[in-house]
């Protein structure tokens, strides 16, 4: 490894990593309604999808893709369609991701798959995350050194620390479910997280 350049490339992904996007605001959204545990399948599915991403972008398979948007464009509109039904079913408590009204009613919990699957969509789907790899990794890799090695290396940092940031906005959504039981009762927390699922939904599909 360039130590030189990781130094630098740890800090830049991290400060990319925390800012909100599409990804962040899912993981917001089921640490309100699913809770942080059960988020961490979705979590899996959008690593998986990260690291797909990244690898692509290095090796350039991205930009081909980028040179065809046409590729993206039933699969985005498909994975954001998907999430905002998925944000009117949690608006209106109801289906696999909202929260019951009542203390009586079982909860309908949403499979391991789908939610791993619900991360990996949303990771891959998204057309500035491929541009964003194309853009900012390649300069970080030393055309001096084994590319496999240095590849493996970046990528489980860039796994890392985004780990660490959906970690960070789960347990802040349920901080805020707290609150929003407190003030509003359960059809608040369902709405909150839901108009979320909805933005990320309408992000996917014409951001």
């Amino acid at each position: 490894m360039n130590w030189s350049l990781l130094s630098v490339f740890i800090p830049t992904f991290f400060v990319v990593s925390i800012t909100p996007g599409m990804c962040m605001t899912l993981a917001l959204s089921m640490g309100i309604t699913i809770g942080v545990r059960r988020a961490l399948w979705m979590m899996a599915g959008e690593l998986v999808g990260v690291a797909v991403v990244a690898t692509s972008a290095a090796i350039g398979v991205a930009t081909f893709m980028l040179k065809y948007p046409t590729a993206f464009t039933v699969f985005k509109y498909a994975g954001g369609a998907y999430l905002a039904w998925l944000g009117i079913q949690m608006w209106r408590s109801r289906g696999k991701m909202a929260m019951p009204e009542s203390e009586d009613e079982a909860p309908a919990q949403a499979t391991r798959g789908q939610l791993a699957t619900q991360g990996f969509v949303t990771a891959i789907a998204n057309p500035k995350g491929w541009a964003f790899f194309v853009a900012l990794l390649p300069p970080f890799i030393d055309s001096e050194l084994p590319m496999a090695p240095q590849l493996t290396a970046l990528i489980l940092i860039i796994l890392a620390l985004e780990f660490l940031c959906l970690q960070l906005y789960a347990h802040g959504g349920r901080g805020l479910r707290k609150l929003l039981r407190q003030g509003g009762g359960v059809r608040t927390v369902n709405r909150v997280a839901g108009s979320l699922m909805l933005l990320v939904g309408g992000w996917l599909a014409f951001g």
